[in-house]
C-alpha cells in the first residue's frame, strides 16, 4: 500500500511568534522531521496558506474584529487576524522543518471570496486543489497527516482525506489546536474518529 505524508500549513504565522500563532505549535516540528526520517513515504506533501492580501476571511478587510463570524457566499466564516499572505514572511514554512524529502506543495486560500481550511478543496466544496489528483496519480492509498492547526486545517484535510477514500491516519503528536473555544481541539478528535480517522499517539 502506497503511502503519503501531508504535512499541513506549517507556516511562519503559524508558529510562535506569528500572527496567529498556535499555541504549542513549534513543538511538533521535531516530531514530522523525525517522521521523516524513520519512515518510508512514497510522497510527503506540504499544504500552505497562500493568502491575497485582500482575502475575504481577514478581520480587517470586512470592518469587522477578529473572533466575529459572517456569512460568506453563504458559509459561516470566522474573522481572522491578517495571516499568510503571499509573498511574506509569515506565509513561508517554518526554517526549522525539514523539507530535504518533500515532493509536492499545494497552495490554498489563494480565492479571495473563499476561505480553504482542507489540502483538498475551499470551505464551499466549489475548487478543488489538485490534492486528491496528485495523490491519485501517484497511487497512494493511505495517508498520515500531521501539521496546523488539528481543530481546523488539519481536520478538515483529514475528513475529506477519508471522504476521497483514503486510509486516514493523524498524528496527535504531530498537531496542535487553536482552541478558539477551549474544547475545539478535543472535539476536533471526536469528530475525525467519528469519520472515519485512525489517531495515532
Amino acid at each position: 500500500m502506497k503511502k503519503a505524508l501531508i504535512i499541513v500549513d506549517v507556516q511562519n504565522d503559524f508558529c510562535e511568534g506569528g500572527a496567529l500563532a498556535v499555541p504549542g505549535a513549534n513543538e511538533v516540528i521535531p516530531y514530522i522531521n523525525l517522521l521523516m526520517e524513520e519512515n518510508e513515504y512514497d510522497q510527503i506533501i506540504l499544504t500552505q496558506d497562500w493568502h491575497p492580501s485582500n482575502h475575504k476571511s481577514f478581520a480587517s478587510n470586512n470592518g469587522r474584529k477578529v473572533g466575529e463570524s459572517i456569512i460568506l457566499n453563504g458559509v459561516p466564516q470566522f474573522m481572522w487576524p491578517d495571516h499568510c499572505v503571499q509573498g511574506t514572511l509569515g506565509a513561508e514554512f517554518h526554517k526549522d522543518l525539514n523539507r530535504d524529502k518533500v515532493t509536492h506543495v499545494i497552495q490554498k486560500g489563494k480565492n479571495t471570496e473563499i476561505d480553504a481550511y482542507s489540502g483538498f478543496q475551499d470551505n464551499n466544496h466549489f475548487m478543488k486543489t489538485g490534492l486528491d489528483d496528485f495523490l491519485k496519480y501517484h497511487e497512494i492509498q493511505l495517508v498520515e497527516i500531521v501539521g496546523l492547526a488539528m481543530d481546523y486545517c488539519v481536520k478538515f484535510t483529514c475528513t475529506d482525506a477519508v471522504a476521497n477514500g483514503y486510509v486516514t491516519c493523524l498524528h496527535f503528536n504531530g498537531t496542535r489546536a487553536v482552541n478558539v473555544k477551549p474544547d475545539n481541539g478535543r472535539d476536533a478528535i471526536y469528530e475525525m474518529i467519528q469519520k472515519g480517522v485512525t489517531v495515532l499517539g
